[in-house]
């Protein structure tokens, strides 16, 4: 092997496919190093969940090695290891979705983005954790238990893309998937110092789509920095005739990121006006303001008027779960989580009037979130409302003495911003003095992605938090 194990799986995955292509290395040799980092690191975070046995992948990074021998064309992920969310069908691989009802349920279709995974060359070696049906913000569920963050193994990793979160952090695999609904992309990546990045609802279309499925929910890039979330991003994007879509190609995410932001007026939010913050996320967070302005940004404090967008996401939440797993609560109520039960069931009383007024105050905050970001390119704010905390613990109860009513109310700041449709991502902004990391939250303007990559990589640039990697994976 010409690299060290740990030079390999570290290396960005940009230049590691770059690597594969011109043949400095061998996707034989980029498997072999992430396997036996898997091996010696996995039993300790639980990040991987099913893996694939080592024959089958090492044969399919030979062939992978054949047919560049040959000169045949080959994808931008072309021999990559990759790792699928649980929650993502994957034909002829296990997928449990989390839950006992689906332990052992080996679906024959693959989802879209594992459908264009594939096509860009990336070699699916298996799935990483998730919580039941993806429900929460933190990582575990009773078919594999939780996953730990690898820079506290007593902390939460977050979630629900936990298990993708830490397999990143962890050099595990160079690039992941994930899903976000109420923050799961943006949370474990906050936890795990990497990036997650929740595009525009439609930028990454979603196959097959659950009967009830809520548009609130997509699916987007995790990766180790800016610009290779930006790379998996002009491979998961792009429209599909089957669904509905934004119509732009994906090519737009194969730009340079460089750019002048002086002048860019950006919106700093604490807390988006009304929800509780630990105060060590502020102290973190705010030790980024002078990051921009060194930028040539011009920060105004400030926030979008976000009444009603608890009720708004709660409802529209409940509704979805209802749609979708109602069945599973009626035939498996004794196999599904207390916390999926109640999502379920408070779903199953709401009648189309709630919905409906759910719905319509979404386009009322919708509107006046959208009046609020003509004059700020940006807006600002923590990711997370607490740092990662004891993974014995299944939720946040309370934050700063405020009571926390349900599992999904410590993510507000993710889920507020949810419920706008706009794209925001996690990128990493320092650590807690107890070396915990913690995110910072960019939101752009409607269907902006790429105006937030910019911003982001622009700050990564500056401040290269994401070199400190955790201890027990170097």
């Amino acid at each position: 092997m010409q690299g060290g194990v740990s030079e390999i799986c570290f290396t960005e995955a940009m230049e590691l496919a770059r690597m594969i292509r011109t043949r400095e290395l061998s996707a034989t040799e980029v498997m072999s190093a992430h396997l036996s980092q898997i091996r010696r690191i996995n039993p300790k975070v639980n990040a991987i969940c099913t893996l694939v046995d080592e024959e089958s992948l090492l044969s399919a990074a030979q062939q992978a090695d054949n047919d560049l021998a040959r000169g045949i064309a080959v994808g931008p992920l072309h021999g990559l290891p990759h790792a699928v969310k649980d929650l993502v069908p994957t034909a002829g691989i296990r997928t449990t979705f989390g839950s006992r009802i689906y332990r052992d349920f080996v679906p024959d279709v693959d989802g879209l983005i594992v459908e264009r995974l594939k096509a860009a060359g990336a070699i699916i070696i298996g799935k990483t954790n998730t919580p039941e049906f993806g429900a929460g913000s933190q990582t575990f569920n009773d078919v594999f238990g939780a996953t730990l963050n690898p820079y506290d193994l007593t902390r939460t990793c977050g979630g629900s893309s936990g298990g993708a979160a830490v397999a990143l952090a962890c050099g595990m695999v160079p690039l992941a998937d994930g899903s976000d609904f109420g923050g799961s992309l943006r949370n474990p990546a906050s936890f795990c110092n990497v990036v997650g990045f929740r595009p525009s609802p439609g930028r990454v279309p979603i196959y097959p789509l659950t009967p009830g499925s809520s548009a609130l929910s997509v699916e987007g890039p995790m990766a180790r920095s800016v610009a290779d979330a930006a790379f998996l991003l002009s491979v998961l994007a792009g429209p599909d005739p089957r669904v509905q879509s934004i119509n732009e190609p994906r090519s737009i995410f194969g730009r340079q990121l460089d750019w002048d932001f002086g002048g860019t007026r950006i919106a700093w939010s604490r807390n988006l006006g009304q929800y509780a913050v630990e105060p060590v996320v502020n102290e973190v967070c705010d030790e980024a303001r002078p990051v921009f302005e060194a930028l040539g940004c011009e920060i105004v404090d400030g926030e979008p008027d976000f009444r009603d967008a608890d009720e708004v996401f709660q409802v529209l939440r409940a509704w979805s779960y209802a749609q979708t797993r109602g069945d599973d609560l009626k035939r498996h109520r004794d196999l599904i989580k207390d916390t999926v039960v109640w999502n379920i069931e408070e779903g199953t009383k709401l009648d189309k009037h709630t919905v409906e007024r759910a719905e319509a105050k979404r386009v009322e905050l919708v509107a006046r979130v959208s009046e609020f970001m003509e004059c700020n390119e940006f807006l600002i704010l923590p990711v997370s409302q607490v740092a990662p905390f004891p993974v014995e613990v299944d939720w946040v109860r309370q934050i700063n003495g405020t009571r926390m009513e349900t599992y999904i109310d410590w993510m507000a700041t993710c889920y507020a911003i949810t419920v706008t449709g706009l794209p925001a991502i996690s990128v990493p902004c320092g650590f807690t003095t107890d070396g915990l990391p913690i995110g910072l939250q960019i939101v752009g303007r409607h269907q902006r992605e790429f105006d937030v990559l910019r911003l982001a990589y622009a700050f990564e640039q500056a401040t290269q938090h994401l070199r400190r990697r955790p201890a027990i994976a170097i």
